[in-house]
């Protein structure tokens, strides 16, 4: 079964305004996955990562339907002193402080894939790639590759 873990940025996307079109694909390549993790096909990781930065969300709104998606996880890593360690070695990679945690959060829980659709964490995981323990992508390119895999 493939572990996905889901940033809060790819969280964020069905929720997002779908008028540019980069955030349609991306909204509704991440609500493909999540309806394959529905299914019992994949699982979804959560990460206390992940709910350290939703404390930090203004929009509450927006808060209660990631929760809502959040429930469907059936993994959730905590933040360890192995996740620090590991967080403070990819700060020095390149990665910013809360994307350094997903990633070792991601990492410590055996993910598969970690999905982001933020452009500077990608390119940071395109440049340090072979320094990952996970494969990262962006939800629209990763779902094309394993749907044509199938």
């Amino acid at each position: 079964m493939v572990a996905v873990y889901l940033d809060v940025c790819c969280l964020n996307r069905p929720f997002d305004d779908w008028m540019q079109e980069r955030v349609r694909l991306e909204g509704d390549s991440v609500l493909s996955i999540l309806e394959r993790v529905r299914r019992g096909e994949w699982q979804l990781i959560a990460s206390e990562a992940i709910a350290v930065e939703l404390e930090k969300m203004q929009n509450l709104e927006k808060k209660a339907s990631i929760l809502d998606l959040l429930g469907l996880a059936t993994g959730r890593q905590e933040i360890n002193a192995a996740v620090e360690e590991r967080s403070r070695q990819l700060e020095d990679l390149g990665f910013a402080l809360f994307d350094s945690f997903h990633v070792a959060c991601a990492e410590a829980a055996g993910a598969d894939i970690f999905l982001s659709t933020d452009d500077r964490l990608l390119k940071t995981a395109r440049r340090c790639g072979d320094q990952l323990n996970v494969k990262i992508g962006n939800p629209v390119v990763w779902l094309i590759e394993v749907l044509q895999e199938q």
